[in-house]
């Protein structure tokens, strides 16, 4: 053992003796706990130096040509990240899964009867009906068809007349293969060479190049359902979750919103991420809009905009005539509403010297007051969503993620013994109080709700003495509103689950594939997650709906029209119609 490892046991020795409640000096007392708390902030900061060291060794190891990577400390790598899982388990969650049948769900093709030789049965055997055995079977094989198409030629009209190729066909490839290219790329997140390699192993004739294409050009016909689908969906419940993971196109960093509910999901990929994309995100990706009321003028004293800048606003905008924007949403019309096009050249003519902030704050206000001032489409009432800045004030309330709360204390590590101790009891507060919460959701009553929030007053004023998990402790209390709002609406999850495991849908095609080369590319990524992602959660067969619209059937019934279906049984703004 060297020197360095015998003096950190030796430290570790004497810090797990140390119990603070022991000394009897109070001044003494917070001289070792404030020592204690300078240790833990000393062994973090060499986490991360060490970290940081790893890393730049292995950039520099990589830039000299070398071919493996170094070996980083132990205490260079961050944390590890502690599910939550068994410690927010009810009771109930940790019985043993029941199998559930799957013949009632197996659909049968064909019945075969295998029979015996009578040959070799005794001859007083006695027939006594049949033992049924079902078994699963694939067929795959090619359906190359080769088209006769009749000809006539007309010498009157000098026209030559061609029988047509059944709907969905064109080119050389028919619809039941370019959709199941469409399902491999986009639900097994299989490479366009990969599918070439299995298409060729089962005699189909096919490169790289023409999955590309059939790909790109496959989407398209699936675009305006993906907008019906968002619509449909933002209708369909005063409540939603969004989430946003990374999604590089063409080598830049853009951001794939994920929006949702238990009916529908949809992903929208942009370039970036603030507030005004939200609200894009939440009106579908309509033509921007802006409207200076009071409310837009309150909204720039929050974010400080300069006194005379507003002003001069009350002055200029309020008073402008209404442009042609009533298709936009906002109904009936008003003075004060503004196009992208207008509200930039209005800024640069009235504030050509105002700073990038100062502008932006005055658009992200007036674009939130259109927002909620739209009547013509549906407006989200409550987001459930992380604690990230560009969610706040786009919706009338706010829900926050218990779990993505509960990461951050999941997340610590402390190195002083004690301070585990304290971390290890407050985590069983923590969840003990979120399965009463779940526990409320099951049966909710009026009288519950007061002594729950005393309850998570009392929980959430506990201080322990160490400084890190204090201060985590009052980070939650100042979000006690945020999430406790399961209170006010229990049926909204008391997580943002739904959304992160949606993300993931874009996280694996990503790990695969990297990300799009063009916004055409986007575009297809985004369509076909949000088609493929809304039939999964509806219940409908993925390679059969993308094979109807791909061959121009349309049998099957669309999926925006099923989402609304759906909502009027599942009622999923229950609190919100209760007066």
């Amino acid at each position: 053992m060297s020197n360095t490892e015998t003096g950190r046991s030796a430290i570790q020795q004497i810090l797990e003796q140390v119990d603070i409640a022991s000394i009897q000096d109070e001044r003494a007392r917070e001289c070792v706990r404030l020592l204690l708390n300078l240790v833990e902030k000393l062994n973090e900061e060499l986490r991360k130096s060490q970290a940081e060291n790893a890393y730049l060794r292995e950039q520099l190891h990589g830039r000299k040509g070398g071919g493996s990577k170094p070996d980083s400390p132990k205490a260079g790598s961050p944390p590890s990240s502690r599910s939550s899982e068994k410690e927010r388990a009810e009771p109930s969650e940790d019985k043993k899964h029941s199998k559930r049948s799957k013949l009632d769900r197996i659909s049968i093709d064909r019945e075969e009867v295998r029979k015996l030789d009578r040959t070799t049965l005794p001859a007083d055997a006695v027939f006594k009906g049949y033992e049924e055995v079902v078994v699963q079977d694939l067929i795959f094989r090619t359906d190359n068809v080769k088209f006769r198409k009749e000809k006539y030629y007309s010498p009157a009209t000098g026209k030559t007349y061609l029988a047509p190729l059944p709907e969905g066909y064109g080119g050389e490839f028919g619809p039941g293969l370019k959709s199941l290219c469409m399902l491999f790329s986009y639900l097994c997140n299989m490479t366009e060479p990969k599918i070439a390699d299995l298409l060729d192993n089962m005699g189909i004739l096919i490169s790289d190049g023409q999955i590309s294409k059939l790909l790109r050009s496959g989407h398209e016909k699936l675009q305006a359902e993906k907008e019906a689908i968002v619509d449909a969906g933002l209708s369909s419940s005063p409540w939603h979750h969004l989430d946003d993971t990374g999604t590089p196109m063409n080598g830049k960093h853009w951001h794939c919103h994920v929006l949702c509910n238990p009916l529908y999901v949809a992903y929208t990929t942009t370039p970036r991420k603030d507030r005004q994309t939200v609200i894009d995100v939440l009106r579908n990706q309509r033509e921007r809009i802006y409207l200076f009321n009071e409310e837009a003028f309150r909204l720039m004293g929050q974010f400080k905009t300069p006194r005379r800048v507003t002003e001069k606003l009350r002055q200029t905008a309020l008073g402008k005539p209404l442009a042609s924007l009533a298709p936009n949403g906002i109904s009936p019309p008003a003075p004060g509403v503004w196009s992208e096009a207008e509200m930039n050249q209005h800024l640069a003519e009235q504030f050509p010297h105002l700073n990038a902030k100062a502008l932006g704050h005055i658009r992200e206000a007036a674009a939130l007051a259109a927002y909620h001032a739209e009547t013509g489409s549906p407006v989200v009432r409550l987001l459930l969503c992380d604690d990230a800045k560009q969610f706040k004030l786009v919706t009338d309330e706010l829900a926050l993620c218990w779990i993505h709360d509960g990461r951050h204390y999941q997340s610590m590590e402390p190195s002083v013994p004690q301070h585990r101790q304290l971390l290890e009891a407050f985590r069983e507060k923590y969840w003990n109080y979120y399965r009463q919460l779940r526990a409320y959701q099951q049966a909710p009553t009026p009288e519950q709700v007061a002594p729950l929030r005393a309850q998570f007053d009392s929980v959430f004023s506990t201080v322990t003495g160490y400084d890190v998990l204090d201060q985590r402790i009052a980070t939650t209390k100042a979000n006690k509103e945020n999430l406790l709002m399961v209170l006010k609406h229990p049926e909204i999850p008391l997580h943002n689950n739904p959304a992160e495991l949606d993300g993931r849908r874009r996280v694996r095609k990503r790990v695969v594939s990297y990300g799009p080369r063009s916004e055409h590319g986007i575009k297809g990524w985004d369509t076909m997650q949000t088609v493929i992602g809304t039939a999964k959660k509806l219940g409908v067969n993925c390679f059969q709906y993308i094979r109807d619209r791909i061959s121009g059937a349309g049998k099957m019934s669309a999926l925006a029209d099923r989402i609304q279906e759906k909502a009027k049984t599942l009622n999923l703004g229950a609190s919100w119609a209760t007066p």
